[in-house]
Formats: C-alpha cells, sequence, structure tokens
C-alpha cells in the first residue's frame, strides 16, 4: 500500500519538473496522510498542479460518506473494479511525491522506512481523480494505484505505489486509443530507489517537520534492510 507521503521540494523545482504550475498556495509538507491534500495533476489540465484531498469518492457516490474513501487502488483490478472503471479511463491523474513511507515488521514492532529516488528528485505516482458534487458541495478526491514491490520495497513490504517513469507520465495521462494504460503499472526500476530507516516520529500524522526523514541507525544512511525478511 502507500499510506503516507511526502513534498518538500522547492516549488520552482517542482514546476520546472513537471511543466505546470501550483493553483494554490504551496506548503512543503513532510508527512502527508489520508484526508490531507495531494499534489496532483489532471489529464484536463496538465498545465496545472492541484490540491485533490486523498481519499477516492466516485462522482456517482450519493454522499461522501458513502462507503469507503480507499486511499488506493490495486493495479491488478483498477481497470474493473466498479468503484475505479470510469476514473481509470477518463480521469488519471499523476500525484507528485519526493517520498514515501512505509513500515517493516520486526521482533520490537515495526521500523518505519522512507522510499525516494536516489537523486532525491521529485517523482509521480499513477493515481485516479473524481470531482464529486451535491447540493452546490464539491470535493476533488485522488488514490493511488499500487502494485507488487520491486526486489528493494520487498524487504520491507508486499506493495507499492505505481511510480512513473518520466517518459511513461504523459502516456499515462494522455490515454490515447489503441494504447492500454495498464501497460504501465509496472514496479519502479529497482536501482534508482533507496529506502533508508527513520524514527517512529512519522507514526504520528501531526508530526511534520523536517525531523521526520533524519535517518537513524548509523550516521553514514545505512538502510538497515539486512536485518528484515520480506512480510
Amino acid at each position: 500500500m502507500c499510506g503516507r507521503t511526502s513534498l518538500f521540494t522547492p516549488q520552482p523545482d517542482i514546476e520546472r519538473r513537471f511543466n505546470a504550475e501550483f493553483d494554490h498556495d504551496y506548503e512543503p509538507r513532510y508527512n502527508i496522510a489520508p484526508g490531507d491534500t495531494l499534489a496532483v495533476v489532471h489529464n484536463e489540465a496538465p498545465e496545472t498542479i492541484t490540491a485533490d484531498t486523498w481519499g477516492f469518492v466516485p462522482e456517482w457516490a450519493e454522499s461522501v460518506d458513502d462507503g469507503p474513501r480507499p486511499s488506493n487502488a490495486r493495479a491488478e483490478t483498477v481497470a474493473e473494479n466498479e468503484l475505479f472503471r470510469s476514473a481509470f479511463e477518463n480521469r488519471r491523474a499523476l500525484v507528485i511525491a519526493d517520498g514515501y513511507y512505509e513500515w517493516a515488521r520486526n521482533r520490537g514492532g515495526k521500523q518505519p522506512y522512507r522510499i525516494g529516488r536516489t537523486d532525491g528528485d521529485p517523482f509521480a505516482m499513477a493515481g485516479l481523480w473524481s470531482h464529486w458534487k451535491d447540493n452546490g458541495e464539491t470535493l476533488r478526491t485522488v488514490t493511488i494505484i499500487t502494485t507488487e514491490p520491486n526486489d528493494t520495497v520487498a524487504s520491507i513490504h508486499d506493495r507499492m505505489p505505481v511510480i512513473l517513469e518520466p517518459g511513461s507520465e504523459s502516456q499515462w495521462l494522455d490515454g490515447n486509443v489503441g494504447f492500454d494504460p495498464s501497460d504501465l503499472l509496472q514496479p519502479y526500476p529497482d536501482p534508482d530507489l533507496e529506502p533508508r530507516q527513520i524514527s517512529t516520529l512519522v507514526n504520528d500524522p501531526t508530526n511534520d517537520s523536517p525531523a521526520i526523514i533524519d535517518p537513524v541507525g548509523g550516521s553514514n544512511g545505512q538502510t538497515g534492510l539486512e536485518d528484515f525478511g520480506a512480510d
């Protein structure tokens, strides 16, 4: 799964990387949880970065409390799942982050990790968005698609977000006729990702400061993966 992310890269760097501009005041975040807003690029407006609530509400829902509000959608079933099928066909998105968090089980409990690109650059996760309206109330929501883990992440968790390679981002948004977007829902290449142990500060979503990402387990930034087996 993907249940926590971060985005604190400077705004000009994000806008340059995605060739899009924020339509809202940007606030760096170190600990973004479901129910918070994520930075999102919609297929209908690829030049704009919006703030969408994390937790998908389909457009046909009678109310925002009608049924679950999933933060993730499984790549294996997203095209057929009634909850996501229309969005998969018509409302695909890039969810921008510069890291995400997972917890590895060990004898002492759970060890949190921050997983990001080795170069520290922001990246795009495959997402689906929805614009729910009722009696003048509007809500724009998003979910992140997950897939099987690559070898690097498998030692920590049995799922990972679909991180799109830069050359595939516009293809995911466009969905040209004759192209199956499901083909892009693959694990990200191992060499480009690096997990690092962090403190349990991240466990509390109200903690949101640079201290969240401070590595633990040695000043040399060791990942500590050798201490864990796959779930």
